[in-house]
This record gives C-alpha cells, sequence and structure tokens, in this order.
C-alpha cells in the first residue's frame, strides 16, 4: 500500500474554539483489496487534508450544488446509498479509519458513483480547517461511539463546543441529523442539540427514521430483537 496514504495526520495545534480532541485513533486491519482500493483509488476521490484551507466546492466538485457531509461514515453502506439516491448533492464523507476508506472506495467503483469525495482526517479538524462558515446543507452523523459511562462524557462526540462550531458550518435552514442505537447516548445527544441556541428541533423529541437514510444489516438485525434506533433532526436557524 502506498505510504502515503497509510495513515491519515492530526494536528495538535490549538484552534480558535478551544483545542477539542476526538480520541478516534488506530489502524484497522485492512483486507487486500481495501488496501488496493486506497492505492488506486484515493487520488481521485481523496481530499487531502490542508490546514486553513477551506474546500473550494466548484473545484472539488467540479459544480456548485447542495452540499452534505458525513462524520464518521464506517464502512460506507449509507453513505453510497445516500449519495446513489441523491446525484444532485455533493458528498463530503469524513473517517479515519483505512478499512472503512478502502471499503467505500471500492464501492464507489462497483457503483460508478463520482458525487462522493472522501477526507481521510481527524472530522473535527476537517470541521475546523476545511470547512467554511454557512457552506453545507446538511450534516449527518450516524451511530458515533457512545460512551456510555458518565466519567467519559467528555469523549463523546456529540459536546456543546463541537455542535456549536457544526452550526456555524451549517447555511440558514440547513440540517444536522443525528442518529444511534443507544438510548442513553440519544438522550444525551437530544440534550446538548437543546442547548444550542441557533438550532432547533423539527420534532418533538426524536424523529422518525427519513426515508434518505437506509436501513444498515446492523440495523435491521436489531430493529428484529427490538432494538430501536433514534434519530434527531435539528435545523439552523434563519
Amino acid at each position: 500500500m502506498n505510504s502515503e496514504h497509510a495513515t491519515p495526520h492530526f494536528e495538535t495545534t490549538p484552534q480558535p474554539y478551544g483545542h477539542i480532541k476526538s480520541f478516534v485513533r488506530g489502524r484497522g486491519h485492512l483486507t487486500p483489496s481495501q488496501a488496493q482500493a486506497i492505492e488506486t483509488s484515493y487520488s481521485t476521490w481523496g481530499i487531502d487534508f490542508e490546514p486553513n484551507t477551506p474546500l473550494n466546492h466548484l473545484k472539488t466538485f467540479g459544480r456548485n450544488a447542495p452540499t452534505w457531509l458525513e462524520i464518521g461514515f464506517g464502512m460506507g453502506e449509507t453513505t453510497i446509498q445516500i449519495a446513489h439516491n441523491h446525484p444532485d448533492v455533493n458528498y463530503i464523507a469524513v473517517e479515519v479509519y483505512p478499512a472503512g476508506i478502502g471499503s467505500l472506495l471500492k464501492q464507489i467503483k462497483q457503483h460508478n458513483i463520482n458525487n462522493i469525495r472522501i477526507v481521510w482526517h481527524d472530522a473535527m479538524e476537517v470541521i475546523q480547517h476545511m470547512i467554511a462558515d454557512q457552506s453545507l446543507d446538511q450534516i449527518m452523523i450516524f451511530f458515533p461511539d457512545p460512551w456510555r459511562k458518565k466519567k467519559h462524557h467528555k469523549r463523546r462526540l456529540i459536546r456543546p463546543e463541537f455542535i456549536r462550531q457544526l452550526s456555524q458550518k451549517i447555511k440558514p435552514a440547513g440540517r444536522l441529523h443525528c442518529a444511534t442505537d443507544w438510548q442513553n447516548y440519544a438522550e444525551h445527544m437530544l440534550a446538548v442539540l437543546n442547548q444550542e441556541p441557533s438550532l432547533h428541533n423539527l420534532h418533538t423529541g426524536y424523529a422518525p427514521r427519513p426515508g434518505y437514510r437506509p436501513l444498515t444489516k446492523f440495523e435491521q438485525r436489531g430493529l428484529k430483537l427490538g432494538h430501536p434506533v433514534w434519530d434527531l433532526i435539528f435545523e439552523k436557524s434563519e
């Protein structure tokens, strides 16, 4: 595998909003096909992390279009379906795990998708450095790590200071959509999102799953066993 893309680089310089650490690290296991996909396709569909260089959507995608960003796409199963079903959307996908990068790149090739660009880097630094204020129509965070114990609350991705930064990146009337299969974390996310004055809940509490978020195989298995998923959809105030 090309060493240039073997490990994402993480900046450690404090940011103007206070340094927020994602705590997401680790190489993970790469299958040969995932490694090959990174070797052959990342240069086409990947975006290099560049500090203090906001993305130029016209240059990046070759067009101006509504832009959605997904934070932590895992193995890319949901990402590929949403992008395929919304070809008119510019889709930015952020992940740090190599296996997920390789998996999504394989699916991009298999499904001939051309509206996805991948940033292989820490999501918090991508938001702080590469996303201009009021440039996104939607941000999606599906199934983030829960860190259920109260003593680990600072290690949760959904925290007031991070939500404040995300809100700044969303256009007026744009949306932030979170989903989790941990009830405790759903309650935590609802409390945090309700605290952000620039966002308002489009539903009373939790939202029904919108049609654009497909059911993953894992979620379908859970639902059969009686394990629900909680969706939260908030809108940026005008």
